[in-house]
């Protein structure tokens, strides 16, 4: 395997670091993942991302001078030009981090640096659902919600790398108040996190519902995978908590559809895992509230990559021509 085969990838989230070793057609050589653990600080957090790298490409039978560079996908506001960590809300205490300069001071190789969803959406578009697509708009929705636009088949990341943020549109300006600050946001109404606050809402209010049992017979422990268990199983309260956050995802949706036209939205991220369960409801939604002529031109599908697709989107970005690290 030559240096040029294949490039270090890392997705960096609030709950898990991935690591890879990606080849040039986008396939998945070698990987390893170990739990973020922010809040025991940057430095660890970094070590175990060093950690994590030193492994892959032992565990592949290279070094780091195998490699002319590596790329990170990182969860938050990201200056890609500047390779800073501006702010990220999964990552308690990363503000305007220089995360590129650190990695690139301990590895030794030029680093690049994304955010994370919209890295999500090159991978979708040079190696999943979107490959063929040039304009499409990619939703994660997962613990939070966030997005990545492709335009003309290239990332569109706006004037200061924050295009995409599409989990911070307003849905609902009486809406709850969002982590973000704002009130009524698409995260704060159809994120896993607002399905499970919603579920425990109403379980303390004492609703009947089987969701609790999926829960180990405890609301504490309600997530947004036990709210859809309970829902597959057809409980009443589930299936109208998931068709609630479905109709502001498809609220959403609608509005990407009347601004952007595009050919295709891609729905991946945990909740994307509920399948038509989340995305009938939303595609109804969306046809309704979306003018018709952009909506007849347009797909919505899940994510083919799943998990992996930041990853991949990361070392999709370092390999573009004209990238600067």
């Amino acid at each position: 395997m030559s240096s040029h085969d294949s490039l270090l990838a890392i997705d960096l989230g609030g709950t898990k670091i991935a690591t890879a070793l990606v080849s040039p057609a986008g396939e998945i050589l070698c990987q390893e993942y170990v739990l973020t653990l922010a809040e025991e600080g940057v430095e660890a957090v970094i070590g175990r991302m060093v950690a994590t790298i030193d492994s892959v490409i032992n565990k592949a039978g290279l070094s780091r001078i195998s490699f002319t560079s590596m790329a990170i996908a990182a969860a938050g506001a990201i200056d890609s030009d500047k390779g800073i960590v501006t702010h990220s809300p999964n990552l308690p205490g990363w503000r305007d981090i220089p995360l590129r300069q650190m990695m690139e001071e301990t590895i030794g190789l030029p680093t690049f640096l994304i955010n994370d969803a919209s890295a999500a959406a090159l991978g979708e578009h040079c190696f999943g659902a979107g490959r063929g697509v040039n304009n499409l708009v990619y939703i994660t929705v997962s613990t939070g919600i966030g997005g990545g636009i492709i335009i003309d088949g290239k990332l569109y990341t706006g004037v200061s790398g924050s295009a995409g943020e599409v989990g911070h549109m307003t849905i609902d300006v009486n809406g709850p108040r969002c982590s973000c600050g704002n009130v009524g946001c698409l995260e704060v109404l159809a994120s896993g996190k607002a399905v499970a606050r919603e579920a425990q809402r109403l379980i303390a209010q004492g609703v009947k519902t089987r969701i609790v049992d999926f829960a180990e017979g405890e609301p504490s422990n309600v997530t947004a995978n036990t709210v859809a268990a309970a829902a597959r199983q057809g409980d009443a309260l589930a299936l109208k908590i998931v068709s609630k956050a479905a109709t502001y995802l498809g609220i959403g949706i609608a509005n990407l559809v009347n601004i952007f036209n595009p050919e295709m939205i891609i729905i991946g991220g945990g909740m994307a895992k509920m399948g038509d369960m989340l995305l009938d409801t939303a595609r109804k939604v969306a046809s309704e509230k979306a003018f018709q002529l952009p909506f007849e031109h347009l797909r919505i599908v899940p994510s083919q990559l799943g998990d992996n697709s930041a990853v991949l989107g990361a070392a999709a970005f370092a390999r573009q021509p004209g990238t600067q690290s």
